[in-house]
């Protein structure tokens, strides 16, 4: 198997996971062993390559399921298409008639699905191979805000203003609606049988297969942190990996993190991120934070255009331990790592890292689902990488099939 060049240009060989148990003929490399992402690990992230393909903001990050290719979209109208094994720009596709948002691979990394932004509220699969469109999914009388696909099929979920919308790619027809007040937020679990829809503050479960009876658990996020929850505003909701918390995304100083299997707790209030105003600049992306693949740490981008992140496994362990500050004000400062505990018992968690990104603001930040990268997005595209000094590993290692810390 012949090793790939990372975005850096230093060798990184790819895990091929599904022949590793065969044996490999002599003279060809062996794919590298999968890698424990740990907190150091995380804390070697380096931008390893700066792309400035867009005139606008970034608006959406997406990967396709192999973690070869991300696709990014901008309010400059454009589709542009990473190839994460070479770090370089693979294509470049505009959508000028009706906008593009909320770009989403499907399961495969041919096509992709997105959202207009002008001229009607029409969904939109696209061929990236020969730049036609598949299919249209027509339905949505207001701008969609909100798109997932499912990880278990090719149905997808779509929400606008009072309406939640479950799509089937192999259908023009819509599969069934879910009238609501306010623009909702989505997010499938890990298993795709179950959906989470947020609005504002509140929080709602879904079974796929018996939604239209509505939801078997509502919530209101914050509450049991003595935090109202009308205060809140979900830009984004995210499971984690193992399905059992969900990220609660917003827009201003704060990120949440819920219990999934109990969505009346919320556990933490993610906090220490710069949000103050950052010029006439809009920061809001629905995605300016995500988990990282082993469902342990959330990274966040912020005005300051720095990368934070969290460790919320360490969080829970000291939470059962515990291990908490008594109050806010007596949180370390640092965000540069410790030894000592960074969560309070009122529930506020500060970061225990900040990376140095964007010299303007990280409206949106992603972490491949398979390979150690991450990528950050202000105007410009930031592609992160293990320092090779600081860590003993090759670029763009598969850690996807490993063991976790």
């Amino acid at each position: 198997m012949s090793h790939s060049h990372g975005p850096d240009g230093a060798a990184g060989g790819l895990h091929t996971t599904n022949n590793t148990s065969q044996p490999q003929p002599q003279g060809i490399a062996q794919p590298p062993p999968p890698v424990v992402l740990t907190p150091a690990l995380l804390e070697s992230l380096k931008v390893s390559k700066i792309f400035k393909d867009n005139t606008q903001a970034i608006t959406s990050i997406h990967f396709d399921d192999s973690g070869s290719k991300c696709v990014t979209s901008a309010t400059d109208e454009s589709l542009h298409v990473y190839d994460c094994y070479t770090g370089k720009l693979e294509k470049t596709l505009f959508s000028k008639k009706y906008g593009v948002n909320l770009a989403r691979f499907t399961h495969r990394s041919t096509s992709v699905v997105y959202a207009s932004t002008k001229e009607d509220d029409t969904l939109r699969y696209l061929s990236l191979h020969d730049n036609k469109y598949i299919r249209y999914f027509r339905g949505h009388e207001k701008r969609v805000t909100s798109l997932e696909m499912s990880p278990l099929d090719d149905q997808f979920l779509a929400g606008s203003q009072d309406t939640v919308r479950l799509w089937d790619l192999r259908s023009p027809n819509c599969q069934g609606a879910l009238s609501v007040m306010g623009q909702p937020v989505v997010a499938f679990d890990p298993s795709g049988l179950v959906f989470a829809v947020a609005l504002g503050g509140t929080l709602r479960l879904y079974d796929v297969k018996s939604f239209d009876q509505g939801p078997f658990v509502t919530a209101m996020i914050g509450d049991s942190l003595g935090i109202p929850h009308t205060s809140i505003y979900a830009t984004q909701i995210e499971f984690s990996s193992d399905g059992k918390s969900l990220l609660v995304t917003t827009g201003s100083d704060a990120h949440y993190i819920v219990d999934a299997y109990t969505p009346s707790v919320t556990m933490f209030k993610l906090v220490g991120h710069n949000t103050n105003t950052f010029g006439n600049e809009p920061f809001t992306s629905g995605s300016e934070a995500c988990w990282t693949p082993d469902g342990k740490c959330v990274v966040s981008g912020s005005r300051d255009g720095d990368i934070y992140v969290w460790d919320i496994s360490k969080a829970i362990a000291d939470q059962a331990a515990g291990l908490v500050n008594g109050s806010a004000g007596n949180a370390s400062n640092s965000t540069n790592g410790s030894t000592g505990s960074l969560l309070q018992s009122n529930g506020e968690l500060r970061p225990f890292k900040t990376l140095k990104a964007h010299g303007t603001p990280s409206h949106i930040v992603a972490f491949n689902p398979k390979y150690l990268m991450m990528v950050s997005g202000s105007t410009e595209l930031a592609f992160w990488e293990p320092d090779p000094n600081a860590a003993v590993v090759d670029a763009l290692h598969d850690f996807s099939k490993g063991g976790r810390y």
